[in-house]
């Protein structure tokens, strides 16, 4: 818990400095760079994913919600994911707190701490990295977001998520999404072996009542390899689910 109190002031103290001198942050828009008329501070939050997944055993309930608060250059990221398995005492939660800055008009460099809280029944794995990172806007508008971590026991790791925005109506919108992890050494005890670890391929169709708030519903397909895989006794699996979108 210590470690996770260093990581909270320090996030603290990451969203004061972006924020002096501001009355009152604005609203912005989904990711965007192109904010230079004015210099003010916006803020962006995304809860992208909050959903139930039904797979074969437990059925897991997950999210992934992140956001901003900053100036055209700089600005401080937090993002959050996690599964909580309503059947098991499991828990795995993910927190980063990142510095970030625009290196062009669709993307940022990244850098900062990223906490995992990892409980197993009456097991704490919970452990903090250092993160170097880039996000932003590919050419065809791909969303793409990733980076590299380095534990506090030096094990080395990275990962890469990228998706994509389908319109079929106005309000109707299809999203691809494909992520992978890499790992470079093995962490037995994390459930992780040397090389590609994962990857996860999905897709989800969201009706958008307003646009800034979207059921959906989708079907996701994750498949481990190598060490990693033969440390599962099941390394795939395909999951329905459905869930909420919603961007402030």
């Amino acid at each position: 818990m210590r470690q996770l109190s260093k990581f909270l002031s320090a996030v603290f103290l990451m969203i004061l400095f972006m924020s002096n001198n501001t009355a009152v942050a604005q609203k912005a828009p989904e990711f965007s760079n192109d904010l230079l008329m004015d210099n003010k501070t916006y803020t962006y939050i995304i809860a992208d994913k909050l959903e139930y997944q039904s797979m074969p055993g437990p059925n897991p309930v997950m999210w992934e919600v992140q956001g901003y608060i900053g100036k055209d250059l700089h600005k401080f990221w937090f993002k959050s994911d996690g599964e909580i398995v309503t059947t098991h005492d499991e828990t795995e939660l993910e927190f980063q707190g990142l510095y970030s800055r625009a290196i062009s008009r669709y993307f940022d460099l990244q850098a900062g701490i990223r906490y995992d809280l990892i409980y197993e029944g009456n097991e704490n794995l919970s452990r903090g990295f250092a993160v170097i990172g880039f996000q932003g806007m590919a050419p065809y508008f791909f969303e793409v977001d990733g980076g590299l971590f380095i534990s506090e026991k030096g094990d080395i790791s990275a990962s890469f998520e990228a998706e994509y925005d389908l319109p079929i109506t106005q309000r109707l919108i299809g999203q691809p999404l494909i992520e992978t992890s890499v790992a470079f050494q093995d962490v037995p005890e994390y459930g992780i072996g040397s090389g590609i670890n994962d990857i996860e391929l999905g897709f989800r169709l969201r009706y958008e009542i307003e646009r800034e708030f979207a059921p959906y519903i989708g079907v996701n397909w994750e498949r481990k390899f190598g060490k990693t895989a033969d440390m599962y006794n099941d390394p795939s699996s395909l999951s329905l689910l459905g869930g909420l979108r919603m961007w402030f």
